[in-house]
């Protein structure tokens, strides 16, 4: 390295102690890249309110990989929750599925239940899933519908199907109808869903639903390394819980 013979994403390193994903990066010496059998991992956490969804913040603020102690590899989040949004979260470190996952290209869809203030009616509805502009951008087609309520209920809980990704984009929608949300939590990623997962647990994924998200993903263009989204929240190893359709043990941060 001191002879700056290494190159980490065509950028010469000299500094020992440098550090790289050979997930992700592109690893060279003398030009020959490096080749490290990577063990892929991939990890479906329910994310709590309270942390942020990347590998570290400036802020000190806890991050969802501290809900992962124990776990060796350099995982990273694909995509993101906000700081008070609850819900599935995938963790990997497969760059190539991160990328397609996260690529407009492929419209993953992204399923969340917002518990929102008043009853919006059909005319919001109907606003919410044509599209409505933020930010000066119209946002996609979105499906939606109201679940069922009690009469004297004063918030309504609506389930939302995104298939692109803005940053608080539910919030900004529901913001836009005058129903701001109260309560945010998405319930599944693709074919991935897990109502037995608890709050700040995680487990791995099976091959199965590593395949089918491989699947929904294989059409279009090739993975593009710069959508492979954005790293990381607070968490520990667990130490028992649920692990979703196959009944066995989650692991729990904290």
């Amino acid at each position: 390295m001191l002879e700056g013979r290494v190159t980490v994403n065509g950028v010469t390193v000299s500094e020992l102690g440098t550090k790289a994903d050979p997930a992700a990066d592109d690893i060279r010496v003398d030009g020959r890249r490096v080749k490290i059998a990577v063990r892929h991992r991939y990890l479906l956490l329910n994310k709590p309110r309270g942390y942020v969804t990347t590998r570290s913040d400036p802020e000190r603020r806890a991050t969802v990989l501290d809900l992962l102690k124990g776990v060796k590899e350099y995982v990273y989040p694909v995509g993101r929750l906000d700081y008070e949004t609850e819900g599935l979260l995938l963790l990997t470190n497969d760059g190539d599925l991160a990328a397609r996952l996260t690529h407009p290209s492929h419209e993953v869809p992204r399923v969340y239940e917002a518990r929102v203030l008043g009853i919006p009616d059909e005319h919001d509805m109907q606003r919410l899933s044509r599209g409505l502009v933020i930010d000066g951008r119209r946002t996609a087609p979105a499906e939606v519908r109201l679940l069922p309520q009690r009469r004297d209920q004063s918030d309504a809980t609506l389930v939302i199907t995104l298939r692109e990704g803005r940053n608080r984009q539910v919030r900004d929608m529901c913001e836009a109808i005058g129903h701001p949300v109260e309560h945010l939590k998405r319930v599944a990623i693709g074919a991935l869903r897990d109502p037995r997962l608890k709050t700040g647990y995680w487990r791995d994924l099976s091959a199965e639903e590593v395949d089918r998200l491989k699947r929904a993903t294989a059409a279009g263009p090739p993975p593009d390394r710069g959508h492979r989204g954005d790293r990381g929240h607070r968490g520990d190893k667990g130490r028992g819980g649920d692990r979703g359709d196959r009944g066995a043990s989650g692991k729990r941060g904290r």
